[in-house]
């Protein structure tokens, strides 16, 4: 069974030794910057919420959910404003194509939903144009990309 638990001491060492294969590294940053950013958001006046993806004990995989826009960020898209975002999701290389990323998916989008920091329209996120993978992933829930960007990213948003 796939969960979410929330980055602790007792487990981002073991979150950190997570990784994606050669060919996907460009796609999503290293765990250890997500958390640096989680933090550094934080610090910022922003929300972030690290978690680890675990089936049953086994840590599998990383994501990490963002709310609106924090005092240190330049040039933010406009859909970020009052919105929640899938920031990062990745599944160790050796956990890949069992569904991992698919369950996760859902499992984020259900602690959106709750709302934890007030009421949003929507959910956006952004993925490299080469992601294939990403984007069928993010397709098959119903995100849409918008024809903007965010650096060279495609942003997508899904209508909560």
């Amino acid at each position: 069974m796939i969960s979410l638990k929330k980055i602790s001491s007792r487990n981002v060492w073991d979150i950190l030794k997570l990784r994606v294969s050669e060919e996907q590294k460009s796609f999503v940053a290293g765990n250890e910057i997500s958390i640096i950013e989680a933090y550094t958001t934080i610090t910022a006046n922003g929300f972030a919420f690290p978690f680890g993806i675990y089936e049953n004990e086994t840590p599998v995989g990383f994501l990490m959910i963002g709310y609106d826009v924090d005092d240190d960020w330049e040039d933010p898209p406009q859909i970020a404003k009052g919105n929640y975002n899938l920031w990062r999701l990745m599944i160790d290389q050796a956990c890949q194509n069992k569904g991992y990323g698919k369950e996760a998916l859902s499992l984020a989008l259900d602690f959106i939903r709750t709302f934890p920091c007030g009421e949003a329209e929507y959910c956006w996120l952004s993925y490299e144009p080469e992601n294939k993978a990403a984007r069928e992933l993010y397709r098959s829930f119903g995100f849409t990309e918008t024809g903007e960007k965010d650096g060279n990213e495609l942003i997508a948003v899904l209508k909560l």
